[in-house]
């Protein structure tokens, strides 16, 4: 049956149930096996792969784990990363798990990421058995985790983020509200955007006029002011500096805002068959909305006829959201309007396949024949997947060259510095993850009176940072602070080594230099 025909029936115990845990179901064994499968799969395809912000996060686990506090730089208690959960997680496991000391905590990442997509997409595929929509079901199971907007995130929380909200969603569709507040303070907990998800459920909860329940409230609260206290009395807030960083960062004139930035996305899905799947969700979104108003103007409260659109009602909170906070166009703040598009599609695909099974009906056919009315959605599925994996083979070949050009860096800093050296630098996350010293980041993500200066150049900016702070060491970038290597350096600095690269795919040399004027 497709989701445009389905009503669902006040459920039985059974019923209520998830599909993989009613009596006689092999669910359970379904889902471990594609979970591994698809997780190992995932890890072995990406086990090379990272970008740099998440190696901040990375820093701030390691040394939680090695007892130096919640903390970039050792002694300085500032709030630089947005994923305390993932940075407790990352901690807690490197203590356990053994392995390399600064090799373990990024594999342990990639490996949450890539059980964190299968993971994700089981939630679709249950919200799709809920409503009764094979295509959604489907498309989360095949295609959301292997998205390549999405898998390019591995490395970083933004899986375990998006899982925690599709189970939110997913245990919301159940009435199971206790677990629904558990998944979403923890995907709060996993990034701050994730408090947006409890604006659709509460619009919904009172829209039906349903009781409230406190236990469920209880859980989200204790838990969220758990964090917000603490951050609050150890780092002063607990929002973190990066959130001013990176909007100041939007206004520089290199840079592009969020809401521009979706086109520079887009760009890299124009085949056809995402632009295909780009008008079935569209189809499938209107359908969505239209059946939502139908049933609630005929005054029935269909419990399917809603919440497909509460996860395109977050979708279009977030994108808001983030547009008029005017950051910059970070490409893994798009990774989270990958499931309502995905949900969309299906409920596209459901359509098609309801005015198929129509025409069937009208024609008399066979059952036998009747199956043929879902090949067009199955094809489509098919399509993708195949458009999708040659997309993802491309991605795959092409990692971050900055990783394989500032990990030796660092290594080679941590290596030739005194230990407590301070060294400057634009981008300090690999860099700073490897050299273990204190960090002077001219991007303002670790200095928030740094991040007040990037009001018109990186450069400028720089300047401002070594002035002040002087630090021992600078890693730079040939050529990219002019004003900064012909003044500053060029009167107290002498070059020590020089690493080669393309870190931009256009060569440019990091030059690491010894300051005197410190």
């Amino acid at each position: 049956m497709s989701f445009s025909e389905q009503t669902i029936p006040h459920a039985s115990k059974r019923q209520g149930l998830p599909w993989y845990r009613r009596p006689g179901s092999w669910g359970r064994w379904y889902l471990i096996a594609y979970t591994l499968l698809a997780g190992l799969l995932g890890y072995l395809a990406f086990s090379h792969w990272g970008y740099d912000d998440p190696f901040i996060t990375y820093r701030y686990a390691h040394n939680l784990a090695h007892g130096l506090g919640f903390v970039y730089n050792p002694g300085e208690p500032v709030l630089s990363t947005t994923t305390p959960l993932f940075t407790l997680i990352l901690a807690g496991l490197s203590v356990v798990w053994p392995g390399d000391d600064l090799q373990l905590i990024p594999r342990l990442a990639l490996v949450l990421g890539a059980v964190s997509l299968p993971l994700g997409g089981l939630c679709l595929w249950d919200l799709g058995k809920q409503w009764k929509s094979g295509a959604v079901g489907w498309v989360g199971l095949l295609l959301y985790p292997a998205f390549p907007l999405v898998v390019s995130t591995i490395s970083s929380e933004t899986p375990l983020y998006l899982a925690f909200c599709l189970a939110t969603f997913a245990s919301y569709q159940r009435r199971n509200y206790s677990l629904t507040a558990l998944c979403a303070a923890l995907a709060a907990l996993t990034r701050p955007d994730g408090l947006l998800l409890v604006v659709p459920l509460a619009f919904d909860h009172f829209l039906r006029r349903r009781p409230i329940h406190w236990k469920a409230v209880g859980i989200y609260l204790v838990l969220i002011l758990a964090w917000s206290t603490f951050a609050w009395g150890y780092f002063g807030s607990p929002l973190p500096v990066t959130l001013a960083a990176k909007h100041n960062q939007g206004n520089l004139a290199v840079s592009v805002r969020f809401a521009a930035g979706i086109f520079y996305i887009l760009q890299q899905y124009t085949a056809w068959p995402y632009l295909l799947a780009g008008m079935l969700s569209l189809v499938g979104g209107l359908g969505a909305l239209i059946r939502a108003v139908t049933m609630s103007t005929e005054g029935h409260d269909a419990p399917g006829s809603l919440e497909p659109l509460l996860i395109l009602w977050w979708g279009l909170l977030y994108f808001t959201a983030y547009a008029a906070m005017g950051v910059t166009r970070y490409f893994w703040y798009y990774a989270p309007l990958v499931p309502p598009f995905l949900i969309a599609l299906g409920l596209g695909l459901d359509q098609i396949s309801s005015l198929l099974q129509r025409l069937t009906f009208r024609l008399n056919w066979s059952l036998r024949h009747r199956f043929l009315a879902v090949l067009p959605s199955f094809a489509i599925i098919t399509l993708l997947l195949v458009t999708q994996a040659n997309d993802l083979w491309q991605v795959r070949k092409t990692p971050d060259p900055r990783l394989e050009l500032f990990r030796p860096a660092g290594q080679w800093l941590a290596q030739n510095t005194p230990p407590g050296a301070s060294v400057g630098a634009l981008e300090v996350g690999i860099i700073g993850y490897y050299a273990q010293r204190p960090m002077i980041d001219f991007a303002g993500l670790i200095q928030p009176d740094i991040a007040a200066q990037l009001t018109t150049t990186y450069e400028d900016a720089a300047v401002w940072a070594v002035n002040q702070y002087q630090p021992g060491y600078l890693a730079l970038f040939s050529g990219m602070a002019p004003r900064l290597e012909q003044g500053y350096t060029a009167q107290s600095c002498q070059v020590l080594t020089t690493f080669p690269g393309t870190p931009y795919h256009v060569p440019y040399n990091i030059v690491i230099y010894q300051c005197t004027d410190h």
